[in-house]
């Protein structure tokens, strides 16, 4: 009875302890929405409801339409979908060699991977914009993009090389004696079930450069993406500006992850079928 009585407590301090976790990033989504989809004149009452009461689309409209916020998710979408394919195109192969190959050096490489993460943004953008400003990419979506994959790819790195460790290579092996040369048992048998992390790696990389704004304010003035528009427009703004800007910041980057949650809980290789 004392050892069911112990696994009882057990199971619901995990409860618990997911509740918790579950509010403490879901109230500051709900709070940001409700004031997003509230009008101007519920904003100003006090105290603030809660509740969802007097909603309205006056404030997303009014933030929709202002000067560069449609632009700047264009360029939004540009930068994360460029940086998405540069980052896979780079961190893929990278992440089968660190996963199949015992070359010298490959326990440090891993590890330098792991400290150009620890730098800080303002390290890699600043010298960037020279670079940039030098070669005239400055001011463009692909500058910017060429960032978001400088941060994207060491992550991109270690969770393919975590998912190509988990495929057997008695599979790839098998193929290759029934004749399939190297890169077509890559294709068709590592590849496959290597897919689920490659997602999630996708994910990542395009929520990351979704986020990103000190680089990107930097590297661009007026081909910005949408959280460097919403930044340099804060100081400025009116409060029901500034929430709608964090709801449209925020949606995107939750739709991506809602569409991909089964990928996402495959990313470490545990689960690969």
């Amino acid at each position: 009875m004392s050892r069911r009585s112990a696994v009882r407590r057990r199971t619901v301090g995990i409860h618990l302890a997911c509740v918790a976790v579950t509010l403490f990033m879901g109230v500051p989504i709900y709070l940001i929405a409700l004031a997003a989809l509230s009008s101007r004149e519920s904003l100003n009452r006090f105290p603030l409801s809660l509740l969802p009461g007097d909603l309205s689309t006056e404030t997303m409209r009014v933030f929709l339409d202002s000067t560069g916020v449609i632009g700047g998710f264009q360029n939004s979408v540009e930068v994360g979908l460029l940086s998405l394919v540069l980052s896979l195109a780079l961190g893929v192969p990278a992440g089968y060699a660190v996963a199949r190959y015992a070359f010298r050096g490959r326990e440090p490489y891993q590890l330098f991977l792991l400290l150009t993460r620890a730098l800080p943004i303002v390290v890699l953008s600043v010298p960037l914009a020279r670079v940039f400003l030098a070669s005239g990419l400055y001011d463009t979506t692909y500058a910017v993009a060429l960032l978001h994959t400088a941060l994207a790819l060491p992550t991109t790195v270690l969770i393919t090389s975590a998912i190509f460790v988990a495929v057997p290579v008695e599979h790839e092996e098998a193929a290759m004696v029934f004749g399939a040369s190297a890169p077509k048992a890559f294709a068709r048998v590592v590849l496959p079930q290597a897919l689920p992390g490659i997602a999630a790696a996708a994910i990542f990389t395009f929520v990351t450069s979704w986020n990103e704004v000190l680089g990107a304010a930097v590297l661009t003035l007026n081909r910005r993406t949408l959280p460097a528009q919403v930044l340099s427009t804060l100081a400025d703004s009116p409060l029901a500006f500034r929430f709608a800007g964090g709801f449209a910041l925020v949606v995107p980057a939750l739709v991506f992850i809602a569409f991909m949650r089964r990928y996402l809980l495959n990313m470490w290789g545990t689960t690969i079928r």
